[in-house]
């Protein structure tokens, strides 16, 4: 039997709907990756995404504007007491004061007196360029009021808010509480500041929208800004822009300020914030640039890199003074609708690429680069300010990309299981799995390239079947030959050959196809089992003959001829039909050794073979020398032999044939011819 490949068995892949398998996949994916988004459950991602550009990114210079007083673990040691007296903290505003600096933000509380010298701090908080602070709290009373003292125009706040992870992100800048309006500390620093230099906010805070001031436009956060679900945005607060991940400002000590050794040049006309530095006071708080991402600041000792308070402030007024003059803008964010297409349409690249491609190692290559051109999108437009999701895409990318590698496994495994049930009916497991190996240049130009090499052909005939068919009505002859040749079939895929075609009563069976034989010993085993299976096809007759005489059915004889030598395989017909061919003058010879010298059969199955092919046997097998015989066809003899069974059931026959080849002086090769050529099938 020819082994087909019409034109609706072909595997090709780009018959396959590739485009609606993408698209279904994409959607679905990103259907799934977007529910699991709102619901918070991709912000940690993200948000650690996040903490990792702002370490990445180019890191500014400390802001020349700014000094900061840190009240240090050494300074509390010398002072002896938390909070610091009144006197001491009196004496350093006075100090600082000599120095002329423009404002001065006091980030302690001073609610309650610390004597001695609480007339002192009263006298010196009075002055117009100090601005205190108070704790709003939770909004149920259980906050730390300010100095009262103080008038209400120069107190601010010193509330943060930090994310799930315990991160401050966010610069919370104006509130309120039951009793009035406040700005934040960073704010009300940052409005004295510029109304020196005549630059005021457009609108007023308290409306909670966008606010125009100087080069910056102030836009409150929304729950669902950037990579946020469901944040807590309540109040006014914006994306904190930190300046750098070392200290923001110059840093001088209290002790440093109370001995006046400082230069004044580092006050004058700067903003000055004092507050505590001290790790013991675990006024210390985790941002981006912390490794120790959502523990408690208070258990994480002086080794974790978490930033004081004070100079948190610092950053948040550096922000809002560069934000106004231009020199480092606001963070932006994407609308809704277009970071869903964002999502999207990263999961209709990495669908693509897993369908486009594979290759294993380039598809995981294309894989990485793919990752690489999201990662670095990402961190591009935040290098401009441009917060966008980056680990929903890449998820929804690399889900997409498997969820059709598995996709097209699954579509191989059938098509493979298909196949290879098509191939399996007409060839051994092995040959029907190289050829499954060899799809692709099969798909890609529709046929298999003729290949030429060593094989071993079998031919088959039954004798005097035209005397026995006309015995039989056609039915009955059909089903007596499939029985016949389903034998016979099962025999050649023991045997590891496949049918290359039937031929009515007969079959052409090849041994060598279409895995190239690179070696003798292949080529060897190939013919030592063609002729095992020429005389398993004389057992399995012995076995059928009983049964069908039984059945009123004929007995069979038959006759097999084997050659070995070299062949050309490959597809045969047009790209509607295509034939596994095996063509070439070894063929012809096998066809002929099978129909030779018919009276001359008294086995049940006559084996015929070549010199070429004995010379293969390694004497496994006990022949009778036949000579040189004339077949039809043939200009030149043909060195022949019959086959009577495996040399350990025969041996007492093997001495002549072996006596005869040791007078051959050198063996005889058939030519090959490679056109196409017809076979008679007797």
């Amino acid at each position: 039997m020819i082994l087909k490949f019409p034109r609706v068995l072909r595997i090709e892949w780009s018959d396959l709907p590739g485009v609606p398998v993408v698209a279904i996949a994409s959607l679905a994916v990103t259907s799934l990756v977007l529910s699991v988004r709102y619901l918070g459950g991709l912000q940690a991602l993200e948000l650690l995404a996040f903490d990792h550009m702002v370490q990445l990114r180019p890191q500014a210079e400390p802001d020349p504007r700014l000094l900061v007083v840190a009240i240090t673990e050494k300074d509390l040691k010398q002072q002896n007491r938390w909070p610091i007296a009144d006197q001491v903290l009196a004496q350093a505003l006075a100090n600082l004061q000599k120095a002329q600096p423009r404002l001065i933000g006091l980030d302690i509380y001073r609610n309650l007196p610390q004597p001695p010298g609480h007339r002192a701090i009263i006298q010196q908080l009075q002055a117009p360029n100090v601005i205190v602070i108070q704790n709003l709290g939770d909004g149920d009373g259980d906050g730390i009021p300010p100095p009262d003292y103080v008038p209400s125009d120069r107190v601010s706040f010193n509330d943060v808010v930090t994310d799930a992870d315990g991160v401050i992100r966010r610069n919370f800048m104006f509130g309120s509480t039951e009793q009035a309006e406040y700005a934040s500390l960073s704010l009300l620093l940052a409005q004295r500041y510029l109304a020196a230099q005549r630059i005021f906010p457009q609108q007023p805070w308290s409306r909670y929208e966008a606010v125009r001031w100087g080069q910056a436009t102030f836009t409150p956060l929304q729950p669902n800004d950037g990579a946020y679900q469901n944040a807590d945005a309540a109040a006014y607060q914006v994306l904190l822009n930190y300046r750098t991940g070392k200290p923001v400002a110059r840093q001088v000590t209290l002790a440093e300020v109370l001995q006046q050794s400082f230069e004044p040049a580092w006050v004058k006309d700067k903003i000055v914030l004092i507050g505590a530095t001290a790790p013991s006071l675990n006024d210390r708080f985790f941002t981006p640039y912390s490794s120790a991402v959502g523990k408690n600041p208070a258990e994480a000792g002086e080794n974790n890199p978490t930033m004081p308070g004070v100079f948190i402030h610092a950053q948040m007024v550096s922000q809002i003074l560069d934000a106004v003059s231009g020199d480092r803008p606001l963070f932006w964010f994407w609308p809704e609708w277009a970071e869903i297409l964002w999502i999207a349409s990263w999961a209709v690249v990495g669908g693509s690429i897993a369908w486009i491609i594979r290759q294993p190692f380039t598809l995981g290559l294309s894989g990485i680069i793919m990752l690489g051109g999201i990662a670095g999108s990402c961190f591009g437009l935040f290098l401009h300010q441009g917060w966008v999701p980056l680990m929903t895409p890449l998820i929804a990318a690399v889900v997409t990309g498997g969820v059709v590698v598995n996709y097209r496994a699954q579509q191989a495994h059938r098509q493979q299981k298909t196949v290879m049930t098509l191939l399996g009916q007409n060839t051994s497991p092995e040959i029907a799995a190289a050829l499954w190996s060899g799809r692709d240049r099969l798909v890609k130009s529709c046929k298999l390239h003729g290949q030429r090499l060593t094989a071993t052909v079998l031919f088959t005939d039954i004798k005097d079947f035209s005397t026995v068919s006309e015995q039989m009505s056609p039915e009955a002859l059909l089903n007596w030959l499939n029985e016949y040749l389903s034998v016979m079939t099962q025999e050649v895929q023991t045997h590891h050959g496949i049918i290359n075609k039937f031929t009515g009563d007969g079959m052409m069976a090849v041994f060598g196809v279409p895995i190239p034989r690179t070696s003798t010993d292949e080529i060897a085993e190939d013919a030592k089992r063609a002729v095992a299976c020429a005389l398993a096809f004389g057992d399995r007759l012995r076995e059928l003959n009983p049964g069908w005489q039984e059945r009123g059915l004929p007995m069979v004889q038959m006759r097999a001829g084997i050659f070995t030598g070299p062949v050309v395989v490959g597809s045969l017909g047009g790209k509607d039909r295509l034939e596994y061919g095996v063509i070439g003058d070894s063929v012809n010879i096998a066809s002929r050794l099978e129909s030779c010298e018919k009276h001359r059969h008294v086995d049940m199955c006559r084996v015929l073979i070549a010199q070429e092919t004995l010379e293969h046997l390694n004497q496994q097998f006990a022949v009778e020398a036949w000579g040189l015989l004339a077949l039809k066809g043939k200009q030149q003899m043909v060195d022949v032999y019959r086959v009577l069974g495996w040399q350990s059931s025969q041996s007492e026959a093997i001495a002549p044939a072996l006596t005869h080849l040791e007078t051959v002086q050198e063996p005889f090769v058939a030519k090959v011819d490679i056109e196409t050529k017809t076979v008679d099938s007797h």
